[in-house]
């Protein structure tokens, strides 16, 4: 009777997980933050603890792992209104290499060695630290590399491709990259007729001095 009643919890939780990971989004499969990383190990003890004991009421699963559901659901709520909230759960990406110059102080503010870096270089078909313009640690920890040659494809040489308005905020770090001013910005955008900041939801710079442009609630 334990052995039957062991499966069928196993069955009863894998759905339940399974529904748990889809309402929390497909973002939680390809990568995860440290807060969706920390939940989804929470939640695989929980299943764990239960499954290895029968005696536990189901209920006793089922609550925590609501609670932990609906604590990710405000959390990506709250992310998506406030940019700060968003650096501090998620983190924000770091520049490791630029120009071909290894940043060595802000690979040790990241705890990130020169062996992680070389095998992610590596990965990425990269032998040469001189061959990288730039190289971004994501938040996930994954290196994301573009190579000096990428430049000709859509980007001015030396420029990082960021983006210098995201939800129709200005990123000021981004612009000081690539020595222009939020003055700067503003009468550039007025060439083009976008007047307000706060009707764009993603702006960038490509080659040529162009500027990609997406509006908010944008109709195709």
């Amino acid at each position: 009777m334990e052995y039957s009643t062991m499966i069928l919890r196993t069955l009863v939780l894998y759905f339940v997980i399974i529904l748990v990971f889809r309402i929390m989004g497909k973002r939680e499969i390809g990568q995860l933050s440290v807060l969706d990383f920390v939940i989804s190990i929470m939640i695989a003890e929980l299943a764990v603890m239960s499954i290895e004991d029968p005696s536990t009421p189901m209920i006793s699963t089922f609550i925590p792992i609501s609670v932990l559901v609906i604590i990710q659901l405000i959390m990506a709520l709250i992310s998506l209104k406030s940019e700060k909230i968003r650096e501090i759960v998620d983190g924000k990406p770091t520049v490791l290499i630029e120009k071909g110059k290894i940043d060595e102080y802000e690979m040790k503010k990241q705890r990130y060695n020169f062996d992680d870096l070389l095998v992610q270089l590596r990965e990425n078909n990269i032998s040469s630290v001189s061959d990288v313009e730039f190289a971004i640690l994501e938040p996930t920890g994954k290196l994301s590399v573009i190579k000096k040659d990428q430049n000709e494809e859509g980007y001015p040489d030396s420029h990082l491709p960021l983006p210098l308005i995201l939800d129709g905020k200005i990123q000021g770090e981004h612009l000081e990259r690539i020595d222009k001013t939020e003055f700067w910005l503003r009468q550039e955008l007025r060439k083009v007729g976008q007047r307000s900041i706060k009707d764009i939801s993603f702006c960038s710079l490509h080659k040529n001095g162009n500027f990609f442009i997406d509006l908010k609630n944008e109709k195709k």
